[in-house]
């Protein structure tokens, strides 16, 4: 595999409201399935970025729930508004990581608006979701916009082979004035989910195809952590 002489672009954690760059011993190399071209990686995190991303939600928390539901339904509304006016932008890292043809891509930028828009109200509480590739942006937004309605805050771990369109989310988040700490990104793989559950959620969701869910629920299991695991 080629690459360039600066090599694939890295993209960053995003804790406490901004990008939050770790040094890590490994990373992860996203290729376009399409082309098998390197384009981006990831760092493989673990116990300490976890704690990191899991403090910042913990510590938003409280203040995000005392917002109270209209106003917090205004933040997932101009975040959804947000996405749309991003289509094109986010079909195209969709395409890239995951090798989607355009309308697929759209179509999945729609249902992750959507999602956003139409949020009903799940629990509360800090939660970590790991999503595997199969609806990187779509599956995020119909987890985590439940949640977030009722007053919780979140840490998402995105598969290491589709992480674009998450991250670009939360930074989209953040251009859209959402407080610090709503919404974190954990890059990684088994030892970012073995550091949330050490770090204290309350539970853990994992959204995806069940042959992987099994994986991330028994991780959840030995450290006593409450598990879900949704289709999607």
């Amino acid at each position: 595999m080629e690459f360039a002489a600066e090599g694939p672009k890295a993209i960053p954690l995003w804790i406490n409201g901004h990008a939050f760059l770790t040094v890590t011993d490994a990373f992860f190399d996203v290729t376009n399935p399409a082309t098998g071209e390197a384009i981006r990686r990831v760092p493989l995190c673990g116990a300490s970025e976890a704690a990191e991303a899991v403090a910042a939600a913990q510590a938003a928390q409280p203040a995000w729930a005392m917002m109270g539901m209209p106003a917090r339904r205004l933040c997932l509304v101009a975040l959804g508004d947000a996405l749309d006016s991003y289509t094109g932008h986010f079909a195209k890292l969709l395409m890239q990581d995951c090798g989607f043809d355009e309308a697929r891509a759209i179509a999945e930028v729609g249902e992750a608006v959507a999602a956003l828009h139409g949020a009903s109200v799940g629990e509360t509480g800090i939660f970590g979701l790991v999503l595997d590739a199969s609806r990187p942006l779509a599956g995020l937004a119909e987890i985590v916009a439940p949640a977030l309605m009722a007053g919780a805050t979140v840490v998402v771990k995105p598969s290491p082979k589709a992480p674009s369109a998450a991250y670009a989310l939360c930074e989209l988040s953040g251009r859209a004035d959402w407080p610090a700490g709503v919404l974190n990104l954990l890059q990684g793989d088994t030892a970012a989910i073995e550091g949330l559950c050490a770090a204290g959620i309350d539970r853990l969701v994992y959204a995806g195809h069940a042959a992987l869910g099994v994986q991330v629920g028994a991780i959840a299991e030995t450290a006593g952590t409450p598990f879900e695991m949704k289709a999607t």
